[in-house]
C-alpha cells in the first residue's frame, strides 16, 4: 500500500503522455510558417549563414533558439529537414507535458510532507492524479501545434523545464550553487526561445536574485543568466541591424489592437466552453492550496534574533527572502507571468492562427494544478464530514475535467474549419489540409498541390533568363517581369514575391530569392506602416512596384503585367534613392565588415523605428525628393 500512490501517479503521467502523443500524431503536419524556419536551416547547412535569402541578413524566424535546435539535429542526423522538425517539435511537446506533471507532483509531495510534520495528516491515502494537464492536451490547437514545425513545442518545453527546476530548487533546503546557476542559465535563454518568454524568464531571474543569496552568488547568477542572451543580442544587432527579429517589425509587435485581442481570446475560449474547466480548476486550486507550501521544513527551527526597529526591518526582508525560496512563491511567479503574458497577447491583437499564441498562457495557468492531490479518507475518517467532503469535491472536480476533456478532444473547434473567419482567424492545420489535399501535409512537396505552387516551379523552369514572379490572380499561372538585356549566360536569377514564404522557398533552390509583401523576409515591406483595419498578422502589403524598382527590372509595358502602372514603378525608383532608405538597405545587404557591424549595433533601434510610405509618390514627398516626369501624364 505504501507504494500504491507513487504507482498511480507514475501511471497517470505515462497515460497522459501517451494520450497526447497519440492525439498529436493523429494531427501531424508541418505548417507553411514551419517551412520558413527550414529555409534558414538550409542556408545554415549550405554555409550561407542564418539568413533566408543568400546575401541578405534578415532574421525571418521569431525564435532564434528553434532555428539552431533544428539546425543542430539536422546536422547530426542528416535526415530530411521536415522530419527533423516534426520529431523535435513532438518530442519537446511531450516532454513539456511530463515536466509539468513532475513539477506538480513535487509541489504537492512537499505540501503533504509539511502537513505531516504539522500533524495535519491522520491516516488515509493521498494520490496525485492528472487534472489541469488534461485541459491542455484536450485542446485541438495544442495537438495541432505539437507537430507544426513551429517553435510552440520548444516554448512549452522551456516553460515546463523552468517550472520543474524551480520547484526542485524551492523544495530543496540548501540547493547547490551548480543547480542554481543551471536554473539561471536556462531561465536566461528566454530571449532566444521567443521574445514573449522574457515575461517568464525575467520574473524567474528576479525571484532567484532577490532570494537569500550571497552577493558573490548574485554576481555569478547575473553572469551565467545574461551571458548567452546579451551576447546573442549584440551579435543580432550587428548582424541583422535590428534589436529583435524582423518578424517583430513586420507584425508591429509593440502595436496595440485590444479589440482584436479580445476577439482572439474568445475565438479559443468560446468553441470549447473553456470557462467550465477553468472554473473547476479554480476550485481545485482552493482545495489543493499550493500557497500552503511554505519555507518551513521538517525540523527547521524558528530563527531568533535581536529586536528593535532596525531588526524588525531586517526581519521583514529576511522573511521575504525566505518566502521567495518556497513552492508558493514559484506558483505565484508562474501565475503572474501567465497574467502578464495574457495581457500582452490581448494588446497586440493575438494572432491569425486559431489558439496558437494563447497556448503558452494556458500552459502556464495549468501548471500548479497539472496534477492535483486526491485525499482518500481512512476507514475511520469516512465517518467525519470534513475528509469525506474534501474527497467528494476533488472527485467531482476530476470527473468534470475528465468528461469535458473527452468531449473537447473530439470537438470540431472553429465553425467552418479550413476557412478564414471574418475576423481573420483560421484553423491553420485544417486550412492547409483542405487546400493541399493531403490529410497530413508534412513535406514541401506535399505543398506543391497547393494552388499556384506547381505553376511556380514550372514558370521558373521555363524562364531561364530569370525575372520576378508575381501573383496574377489565377491559381495556375504567374506573371513574370523580365530583366533588362543584355542577359548574362545562366540568366539573372529568379525572385518570387508571394505571401506563403514557406512552401515557395522550400520548393525552389537557394539561388531563388523569395520575398513577401508583409515583410517577413523583405525589410522594405516590413518597414511600412501597419494598415489600421488589416487582417491580424497580415496587415502590411507593399505594392509589387517597389520590387520591380528594387531589382532594376523592365519597368515599362508590355513587360510589366497589365495591372501595374508604369508611373508607380517610376516613382518607386526615385523613392528608393531616399538616403535613409538606402542606409536601411545597406544595413543588411552590404558586406559585413567590422565597421558595418559597429554601425549596425549603434543604429539598430533607429532602423527598427524607421518607416516608409507604401505609396511611392507620398514617399517622394516624405524624403523631399524631386518627382520624376511622368511617362504617361494623366
Amino acid at each position: 500500500m505504501r507504494r500504491l500512490p507513487g504507482t498511480i501517479c507514475a501511471a497517470g503521467i505515462l497515460l497522459v503522455s501517451g494520450m497526447f502523443f497519440y492525439g498529436a500524431w493523429e494531427r501531424r503536419w508541418i505548417a507553411d510558417d514551419g517551412l520558413i524556419v527550414l529555409r534558414t536551416v538550409r542556408n545554415l547547412l549550405a554555409g550561407n549563414g542564418p539568413v533566408f535569402n543568400k546575401g541578405e541578413r534578415v532574421e525571418t524566424n521569431t525564435s532564434a533558439a528553434w532555428t539552431y535546435v533544428i539546425w543542430f539535429f539536422s546536422w547530426i542526423s542528416q535526415a530530411r529537414l521536415e522530419y527533423v522538425a516534426l520529431t523535435v517539435a513532438l518530442t519537446g511537446s511531450i516532454l513539456a507535458v511530463v515536466l509539468a506533471m513532475l513539477g506538480a507532483r513535487r509541489l504537492y509531495r512537499s505540501r503533504t510532507a509539511a502537513d505531516a510534520v504539522r500533524g495535519g495528516v491522520r491516516g488515509g491515502m493521498t494520490v496525485l492524479l492528472p487534472a489541469g494537464i488534461l485541459v491542455y492536451i484536450a485542446l485541438p490547437p495544442a495537438r495541432d501545434f505539437a507537430t507544426s514545425g513551429l517553435e510552440s513545442g520548444l516554448i512549452i518545453f522551456w516553460i515546463g523545464l523552468v517550472w520543474w527546476m524551480l520547484i526542485r530548487w524551492a523544495t530543496t533546503e540548501r540547493p547547490g550553487a551548480a543547480s542554481v546557476l543551471t536554473l539561471c542559465f536556462v531561465a536566461g535563454l528566454c530571449w532566444l526561445v521567443r521574445p514573449e518568454t522574457v515575461i517568464v524568464g525575467a520574473l524567474v531571474l528576479l525571484m532567484l536574485f532577490c532570494s537569500r543569496q550571497t552577493w558573490k552568488m548574485r554576481v555569478a547568477m547575473v553572469a551565467v543568466g545574461g551571458a548567452v542572451p546579451i551576447g546573442y543580442q549584440i551579435w543580432r544587432m550587428g548582424y541583422y541591424a535590428l534589436p529583435y527579429p524582423n518578424t517583430a517589425v513586420a507584425k508591429e509587435a509593440s502595436g496595440a489592437k485590444w479589440h482584436q485581442g479580445f476577439i482572439y481570446l474568445f475565438n479559443l475560449v468560446s468553441p470549447y466552453w473553456m470557462w467550465l474547466p477553468l472554473a473547476l480548476l479554480l476550485v481545485g486550486v482552493l482545495l489543493a492550496r499550493p500557497w500552503r507550501c511554505t519555507a518551513r521544513w521538517p525540523g527547521s527551527p524558528a530563527r531568533r534574533g535581536p529586536v528593535g526597529p532596525r531588526a524588525e526591518q531586517i526581519s521583514r526582508v529576511a522573511r521575504l527572502q525566505a518566502w521567495l525560496h518556497t513552492p508558493a512563491a514559484v506558483v505565484t511567479v508562474m501565475l503572474a507571468a501567465a497574467c502578464v503574458w495574457l495581457v500582452y497577447v490581448l494588446r497586440v491583437g493575438g494572432d491569425f492562427m486559431h489558439g496558437r499564441v494563447l497556448l503558452p498562457v494556458v500552459f502556464l495557468f495549468i501548471l500548479p494544478v497539472a496534477m492535483v492531490p486526491l485525499r482518500i479518507p481512512s476507514r475511520e475518517q469516512w465517518r467525519e464530514r470534513g475528509p469525506v467532503l474534501a474527497f467528494a469535491s476533488s472527485s467531482v472536480l476530476l470527473l468534470g475535467v475528465g468528461i469535458w476533456s473527452i468531449f473537447v478532444a473530439n470537438a470540431p473547434g472553429q465553425p467552418d474549419p479550413g476557412t478564414i473567419t471574418r475576423d481573420g482567424i483560421v484553423d491553420e492545420r485544417q486550412f492547409y489540409v483542405i487546400n493541399s489535399g493531403h490529410a497530413h501535409p508534412l513535406t514541401a512537396q506535399d505543398y506543391l498541390d497547393y494552388p499556384r505552387m506547381r505553376a511556380m516551379v514550372s514558370t521558373i523552369n521555363s524562364t531561364p533568363d530569370g525575372g520576378l514572379l508575381l501573383d496574377n490572380g489565377t491559381l495556375n499561372s504567374w506573371a513574370v517581369v523580365p530583366p533588362w538585356g543584355p542577359i548574362e549566360p545562366g540568366g539573372d536569377g529568379h525572385t518570387v514575391y508571394f505571401l506563403n514564404l514557406g512552401m515557395t522557398s522550400m520548393n525552389v533552390g537557394l539561388d531563388v530569392r523569395v520575398i513577401d509583401q508583409e515583410g517577413l523576409a523583405y525589410p522594405l515591406a516590413a518597414h511600412t506602416p501597419r494598415m489600421e483595419h488589416g487582417r491580424i498578422g497580415h496587415d502590411k502589403d507593399l505594392p509589387p512596384d517597389w520590387v520591380v524598382a528594387d531589382l532594376g527590372l523592365a519597368d515599362v509595358h508590355p513587360w510589366l503585367p497589365p495591372y501595374m502602372d508604369e508611373n508607380w514603378v517610376q516613382n518607386a525608383e526615385v523613392a528608393l534613392t531616399c538616403p535613409d532608405t538606402q542606409d536601411l538597405l545597406a544595413s543588411y545587404r552590404s558586406k559585413l565588415t567590422l565597421r558595418r557591424f559597429v554601425h549596425n549595433v549603434t543604429h539598430a533601434f533607429e532602423y527598427a523605428k524607421y518607416r516608409i510610405d507604401p505609396v511611392p509618390a507620398y514617399e517622394i514627398q516624405r524624403c523631399h525628393l524631386t518627382p520624376p516626369v511622368p511617362r504617361h501624364p494623366e
